[in-house]
């Protein structure tokens, strides 16, 4: 039987993509990697085969030999794009440091495709929109190993013949998010800071401007990714079409769950206007942005009042505290 790896099964993409698959390629057996440090085993379909590993330390020759691996979803990542100047080893080793065990496991075993989710990060502030010729500039550190990992995965496809496909979503949200994270999400964490009776937090002016991409307009571009001839070694900027400011998203959301008060706290480093080209998107994976932004809030909004109010995941010590955010501390 064929087989497809999934790393990061437990999170948002994997979880969802992993259920898609199971619908409507039922074919395929699916391997779920996740170390379950920011996802969650409930979220993860019955029919996985699921391994809590963590992908940056242990061996994956038991995820792939003798499986029969077709594609890989590379999707495991802790993207706190805005908190990794202060956790940059940990950043480095669970993105990067990850990224090549998987690389390595692809090439050994022969997978057929790799599919790699990088980030809007890679562009730096640039001149949007950004297009995937771009050179890209990174202002974070989290930008430069999402950048560092698809420049391996290219080496990889050029001397060792790996097929990949590199796409750089952007803010995707939905069922399955982990909103129980301070540090990313940021329509999570004020579903989150509802649901504790808390603001919803704004850094700087909330002028920033964003596009927002809803998860269920993903999963079969995610698919045509892995299988179809023309995405072979292509790089492609993919998600949502509409540009909101924080603060406009913050306002609709704050409609959508009945009223919460809107704080401005003090301004960060991060690119003002994070907004992609769209087009190679709907050319190569046939996008469509068919999900309103009030639409995916609010069914992501009646999901999130059901969950368990689960510990929120703070840092207790950071490896850098020099600038860090007051209210990071």
């Amino acid at each position: 039987m064929k087989s497809i790896v999934i790393t990061g099964v437990a999170g948002l993409l994997g979880s969802r993509m992993a259920n898609w698959i199971v619908q409507h390629h039922p074919e395929y057996k699916i391997i779920g990697i996740d170390n379950l440090k920011g996802g969650y085993i409930e979220n993860v379909p019955v029919e996985v085969e699921f391994h809590q590993a963590d992908i940056s330390i242990n061996n994956l020759d038991e995820f792939f030999e003798n499986k029969n691996v077709y594609y890989v979803f590379h999707f495991a990542a802790y993207a706190a794009e805005g908190l990794s100047p202060f956790i940059r080893k940990f950043n480095y080793t669970n993105n990067l440091v990850a990224t090549a065990n998987i690389i390595n496991a692809c090439i050994k075993y022969d997978v057929k495709r790799l599919v790699f989710t990088s980030s809007m990060a890679v562009y730096g502030i640039g001149d949007p929109p950004f297009f995937e010729t771009d050179i890209p500039a990174p202002i974070d550190p989290y930008g430069v190993a999402k950048f560092a990992c698809e420049m391996d995965i290219k080496i990889a496809g050029d001397q060792h013949g790996l097929d990949w496909c590199i796409l750089r979503p952007h803010n995707v949200y939905g069922k399955n998010q982990n909103i129980w994270d301070k540090y990313r999400n940021v329509l999570g964490i004020w579903m989150y800071n509802k649901i504790n009776n808390q603001p919803f937090t704004i850094f700087g002016d909330g002028l920033q401007k964003r596009e927002f991409s809803y998860i269920e307009d993903c999963l079969l571009p995610f698919w045509k990714a892995a299988v179809n001839e023309n995405t072979s070694k292509q790089i492609i900027n993919i998600g949502g079409t509409k540009v909101y400011t924080i603060l406009e998203a913050a306002t609709l959301l704050k409609e959508i769950v009945g009223g919460a008060e809107i704080k401005f706290v003090e301004e960060r480093h991060e690119v003002k206007n994070a907004l992609p080209g769209h087009q190679k998107s709907i050319e190569l994976l046939n996008y469509n942005d068919g999900t309103s932004l009030q639409e995916g809030l609010t069914i992501m909004w009646q999901w999130a009042q059901q969950q368990p109010n689960r510990k929120r995941m703070e840092w207790d010590t950071y490896e850098l505290n020099k600038g860090m955010y007051r209210s990071w501390k």
